[in-house]
């Protein structure tokens, strides 16, 4: 399993190409605070309504100084579709290598409905300006983590 990330941890950096096959990189965002997820799958329910809770609260995060960015295993054409589908304004990224999930400790043993299995583990992981993990999330749920996002970051309006 890889490692889990911890507070202070200097976060992983990446290239990864978003939903029009643009190349997004953490060390272009330096200077601002990110919000890096990771979920399983675009176009499932779970994952639509963490990206859509993320959409919605995307003026407040943004006033607040974050970005937000959206990691899956999906290729940027499937990524394309869910951003359409759904109206998304979060930046959706591929890895279908899952190399950076796996840096970030997001990819690995999981249980599901009782089993054991191997997989993208729901996590977010919140890089500093400089670059530094301030908080790292796993197993996180898809229903109502962004409002406890919110609440933990002291951004409620």
């Amino acid at each position: 399993m890889s490692e889990r990330l911890k507070p202070g941890d200097t976060a992983p950096d990446f290239e990864l190409p978003d939903a029009d096959g643009k190349q997004i990189s953490l060390a272009d965002r330096r200077g601002r605070k990110v919000i890096v997820y990771f979920y399983p799958a675009a176009l499932t329910p779970g994952c639509t309504k963490q990206a859509c809770d993320f959409t919605d609260n995307l003026d407040l995060l943004a006033g607040a100084g974050y970005d937000v960015i959206g990691v899956s295993p999906d290729k940027p054409e499937k990524l394309a579709k869910f951003r359409e589908k759904e109206n998304l304004g979060v930046t959706l990224v591929a890895d279908p290598s899952k190399e950076t999930m796996q840096a970030y400790g997001a990819f690995g043993e999981k249980k599901l409905y009782g089993k054991t299995v191997t997989g993208v583990i729901r996590s977010t992981v919140i890089v500093d300006a400089d670059g530094k993990v301030e908080r790292a999330l796993y197993n996180v749920k898809a229903t109502g983590h962004v409002a406890k996002l919110i609440k933990d970051l002291e951004l409620e309006a």
